[in-house]
């Protein structure tokens, strides 16, 4: 926790910071109650320990601006001519204790350990607000839902291996949902009710994101005016969640290897050895192998990630799956902005399947979200939806074409071919092609020829 002590008697002030960081917490002094106001707008702490006499201030009205301008902080009261009278006062006003000058070293510390349990508290608080408003935001519900069999079988080995302490690494590209599926994997493991603290890996500097993880001391880098404890700290005894951990830079890797094996780590600036009992996830939508091979990722970090593996399947492959998300995020959205809307239109239906979907979950719930916001019939019609949806073709990040949308003006012989070659994409045999076109291989083969495929 980071205290603020503001007390005009410097040799107190400094003794009463030497106690708080001798008990692992970082302090900071003020001298009068100006200047500690001052210093609570610059920066943020935890909680602040009162002087009732200031010389001219009065303790108790820097109390009341405090629980004006920072009614969050918790306050702490003390003075050398301590009463009854004063105590009942203090408390009245917003503190939530109360300590007499001169005080013993153990009743200091029983305060700090009630401020510390009232932090945690507050924060369990905030990090489960946090998480309602995500659940939302994200509506989970889809993923939970689901008939692909690819995905049945992601899920199947997800829900089995959230039961373990086994790190779980997901894959995916951009969009796939791996954030929620990381979560899935807290909420249905014997962590649900601890921390699930996100790391976002190619959000910040080398040395920032190093803070970021595992914390720094005062003066360990510029900028660094006070000690802070990093992600790792904050997930203790729960999940901790690195978003695309292919791009974590190389210098950080050892220490996350040392995380995942030892299960120790060190801040930044600082030389003692710190425990951690965190749950690993990892997600990257980077192919690993590759990484490892261009020297970018190392090779015993691959490996201690790569026990529970699984790939999320991107949203083209999920065609019996599209209709039905589409229509749960136009629900959605339908009752979140107070819209009356029956629901798709069948030509807006035509539109969404006949488009690859290149971001995936996250461009449909984007794509419905404006529909929704912007339809001016009682139904989703196609010009209601993004105008890249409704050209005549549409390209995968491969190049390749996708099919052109059912009602395009092109003749009936070049649907034919486009929807046949790409189902001869995505089979691995003529014979399953030929299946799935309804004709047998002698035809198949026939028309391939013709058409040059």
């Amino acid at each position: 926790m980071d205290f603020l002590v503001i007390d005009d008697d410097k040799t107190f002030r400094d003794a009463t910071c030497f106690l708080i960081e001798e008990a692992s917490h970082y302090a900071q002094g003020a001298e009068s109650g100006a200047v500690g106001l001052e210093t609570l707008k610059e920066d943020k702490f935890d909680a602040v320990l009162l002087d009732v006499n200031l010389g001219v201030e009065n303790g108790l009205d820097v109390l009341m601006e405090i629980q004006k301008q920072f009614p969050q902080i918790p306050v702490v009261m003390f003075t050398a001519q301590g009463s009854i009278k004063i105590a009942v006062e203090a408390m009245r006003r917003g503190a939530v204790d109360f300590l007499e000058k001169p005080f013993q070293r153990e009743q200091f510390l029983t305060v700090l350990a009630r401020l510390q349990r009232l932090n945690q508290m507050g924060r369990r608080i905030e990090r489960l607000e946090q998480e309602v408003a995500e659940t939302r935001a994200q509506s989970m519900e889809p993923i939970f839902d689901f008939t692909t069999p690819v995905l049945r079988e992601v899920m199947d080995v997800l829900v089995r291996a959230a039961k373990t302490p086994a790190s779980v690494l997901i894959l995916g590209e951009s969009g796939t949902g791996k954030s929620v599926t990381a979560r899935i994997v807290r909420d249905q493991s014997h962590l649900s009710d601890k921390p699930f603290v996100v790391v976002s890996c190619p959000s910040l500097t080398r040395e920032l994101l190093e803070s970021e993880l595992f914390g720094h001391v005062r003066g360990s880098f510029t900028g660094a005016i006070k000690d802070h404890w990093g992600k790792v700290k904050a997930a203790e005894g729960g999940t901790l969640f690195l978003d695309e951990i292919g791009d974590l830079p190389l210098e950080i890797q050892p220490k996350l290897l040392r995380l995942l094996q030892e299960r120790e780590y060190e801040r930044l600036g600082e030389n003692t050895t710190r425990k951690a009992n965190v749950r690993i996830i990892a997600a990257t939508n980077r192919d690993l192998k590759k990484r490892v091979a261009e020297g970018l990722f190392r090779e015993d970090l691959f490996f201690r990630l790569n026990v529970i593996v699984v790939e999320m399947p991107p949203l083209r492959r999920l065609e019996s799956d599209l209709i039905r998300f589409a229509e749960y995020y136009t629900k959605f959205f339908t009752e979140q902005c107070g819209r009356k809307l029956g629901g798709l239109s069948p030509e807006a239906m035509a539109v969404i399947r006949g488009y690859s979907w290149p971001g995936n979950l996250r461009e449909l719930r984007n794509a419905i979200e404006r529909a929704v916001i912007l339809a001016r019939d009682s139904f989703i019609v196609p010009e209601d939806l993004p105008a890249e949806l409704r050209g005549q073709t549409r390209t995968e990040g491969n190049g390749v074409e996708n099919l052109p949308v059912a009602g395009s003006l092109i003749s009936l012989e070049k649907l034919e071919e486009a929807h046949m070659k790409k189902i001869l994409e995505r089979t691995p045999s003529l014979t399953e092609a030929a299946e799935i076109l309804g004709i047998d291989q002698a035809t198949l083969y026939r028309k391939r020829k013709k058409m040059g495929l």
